[in-house]
């Protein structure tokens, strides 16, 4: 394992706009415990969720931020676990925004659960043929195991284990995606979520959502603290943002041609891609049209896949389609009616065999919104007092860096 020569140093000298944006976020971030507090003290009816939809926007947020911390890590993996030297200045920014982001989630998904307090039953009791109680275990386990990882990367005297440690947290990562996407695809009962095929599809979305938000990070980052930012790492990033948007598209058009090859689905998947109203135009305009096809052009368009402004926009366009398509996964399985007798109608005072409504409340935005701002202000203030950013990502930086990792490596033992 090569030792890290980069130069790590915290923000220093930071001025007003600093201290707005923490105090901003800071702000956005008790909002959302105002607004659990109010969706608990009054109960559920002041949510749009009903007793057909109980997964609403926070879930839709919370399960993103999860997803997208498992992948934004897809850049520390890539350093120490496939010894790509070109990332591994910005290793240590990465496991700390995984660890931000998979708070920033949690948060929200116990936050939304109505009573916090229950959450002690879930640790304590475990009905393992439950992917609910699997998931206690990979959120936790990976928090340790990234804490340990980045620890090994900050202090010099382990770095030689921190390849070890990238191993572990690489495929313990995978394993949280994959129990993440099989809430869904377990979930038999419900036709729009009956895919085995959504566990690798979400190990897919974390790559692609991770990435976008890393990208935007390090650009942001790097421009209000005056530190170069060369264009080397940032193409880098580009073309492997591209394959991931590629790898997205491709698992959703499998998923979904796989659907319509199967006549229980049939009713589904009619609704999602041609009948399903908003759940239609979030799939097709946004999800498709902003989150992919777009962002692929921008990407690999010589005008705007070449500067920075370009590629930022692409990985926003990604973080909305992203968003679009978890709403479009979670609340669109939901509206679509259970399936109770296979060809026959179905009708009852409980609205059984209607598309059931829903319409995000603000209290759920604000929960939703609050767990970004949660994760981005661990961010800000880790990056503020601790040596997680190289001095320099320039071009001529990233490629002695990798020079003298090269010969570090190659040297034979004393």
């Amino acid at each position: 394992m090569a030792l890290d020569t980069t130069v790590y140093k915290e923000i220093e000298g930071t001025g007003a706009d600093y201290y707005a944006l923490v105090g901003w976020l800071a702000v956005f971030a008790a909002a959302g415990l105002g607004a659990s507090y109010y969706m608990e003290h009054y109960g559920h009816v002041v949510t749009g969720m009903t007793n057909a939809i109980v997964w609403g926007t926070p879930h839709v947020f919370a399960v993103f931020l999860i997803v997208a911390a498992s992948g934004v890590l897809n850049v520390s993996s890539i350093s120490s676990v496939f010894s790509k030297h070109h990332y591994k200045p910005m290793a240590r920014l990465s496991a700390l925004t995984a660890l931000a982001l998979l708070a920033g989630g949690l948060m929200v998904l116990v936050l939304d659960l109505g009573r916090p307090d229950r959450l002690i039953v879930a640790m304590t009791k475990y009905n393992f043929k439950s992917i609910f109680a699997w998931n206690i275990y990979l959120y936790t386990g990976f928090f340790v195991i990234v804490l340990i990882y980045l620890w090994m990367m900050m202090e010099r005297r382990f770095a030689p284990h921190s390849k070890k440690a990238g191993l572990l947290a690489f495929v313990w990562r995978l394993a949280l995606t994959t129990g993440t996407g099989s809430i869904f695809g377990f979930l038999v009962a419900r036709p729009g979520y009956d895919a085995a095929i959504m566990a690798p599809m979400f190990i897919a979305m974390s790559f692609a959502f991770g990435l976008a938000i890393f990208i935007l990070l390090v650009t942001v980052t790097y421009k209000a603290s005056e530190r170069p930012l060369g264009d080397l790492i940032l193409f880098k990033m580009r073309n492997l943002l591209g394959v991931f948007i590629a790898a997205v598209l491709y698992f959703t058009a499998a998923m979904h041609l796989t659907n319509l090859y199967a006549a229980e689905h049939m009713g589904v998947e009619r609704f999602i891609l041609m009948d399903g109203g908003i759940y239609t135009f979030l799939f097709w305009v946004v999800q498709i049209g902003i989150g992919s096809v777009f962002p692929l052009a921008l990407l690999f368009n010589p005008a705007t896949g070449r500067t920075c402004q370009g590629i930022s926009i692409a990985s926003m366009m990604v973080i909305v389609g992203g968003l679009a398509q978890l709403y479009v996964i979670i609340v669109g399985g939901q509206a679509f009616p259970l399936q109770m007798f296979p060809g026959m109608e179905v009708s009852s005072s409980f609205f059984d065999g209607q598309v059931h409504g829903y319409a995000p409340s603000l209290p759920e935005v604000v929960l939703g919104l609050s767990g970004i701002a949660t994760a981005l202000l661990i961010v800000a203030v880790a990056v503020k007092y601790l040596p997680l950013l190289p001095v320099s990502l320039s071009d001529a930086h990233i490629r002695i860096s990798r020079s003298l990792d090269h010969h570090i490596e190659d040297a034979p033992f004393s």
